[in-house]
């Protein structure tokens, strides 16, 4: 009999952080027919030491069996309940230039019980064309009940579109402009922000450390080395 889901209990952001990882892996072993995989087999994929694993999935309640490691499904299924991929929420994108649409266009851009609900702009000749089959609406119109609201505005931009969403009832959003914005309590805000990646990355290449060692979201503590190696291994054997 399977195991009843955990309650909800809180998550260290180095933990979120590599949950999709491992749901990543789950998936692909999922997809390959694979039934079981253990912490080690976990870790080398998603280059962190078995205990690492072992106490980042523990966070989700007991499901793991010693000796044949964690069901596959399971561990999806659990590493979705504890992201909120379980619920229906409305996403909105706001800016719909070359970013926006490539992101509302990209089959990769919205995670399981994400829907989109509305795409925004206030440029005139964007205004009323077809996006995703969506309409794209004029900014200064009502927006639709959303939860999540993605930014892809000018930086100048960015401070004003935050403070209507925030008026509209949105709290949550996922900011690709190149600006620190400033919330109210009860709202969050997580940055994609390119160019200081590519400083993170140049510094890096200039030093010799970090992905050049073979890391994989390196600053979160995952670093894989050898990951070709082991995803030939374990996910190719014929």
């Amino acid at each position: 009999m399977a195991n009843p889901r955990p309650n909800k209990r809180q998550l260290s952001e180095p933990t979120i952080s590599r949950l999709p990882v491992y749901q990543r892996i789950a998936e692909s072993w999922e997809s390959r027919g694979r039934v079981a995989i253990d912490s080690s087999q976990l870790g080398e994929l998603a280059g962190v030491t078995p205990t690492t694993v072992r106490r980042d999935l523990a966070a989700l309640g007991s499901f793991g069996l010693r000796g044949s490691g964690y069901d596959v499904s399971t561990l999806r299924e659990r590493i979705a309940d504890a992201l909120g991929h379980d619920r229906e929420y409305g996403v909105v994108v706001v800016g719909i230039g070359n970013l926006g649409r490539a992101l509302v266009n990209s089959s990769n851009f919205l995670t399981r019980g994400a829907n989109l609900v509305g795409v925004y702009d206030k440029d005139p000749s964007v205004i009323g064309t077809e996006v995703a089959g969506l309409l794209v609406q004029d900014l200064a119109s009502p927006i639709v009940s959303a939860t999540v609201a993605v930014l892809c505005v000018p930086p100048a931009e960015a401070q004003a579109v935050a403070d209507r969403l925030v008026e509209q009832g949105i709290r949550a959003f996922l900011n690709f402009a190149p600006q620190v914005i400033a919330l109210p309590p009860g709202c969050a805000v997580h940055y994609v922000d390119f160019s200081i990646e590519l400083q993170i990355l140049m510094y890096h290449v200039n030093n010799g450390t970090g992905p050049l060692g073979g890391g994989v979201l390196h600053s979160l503590g995952i670093t894989a080395n050898s990951a070709r190696r082991n995803i030939q291994r374990n996910f190719e054997k014929s």
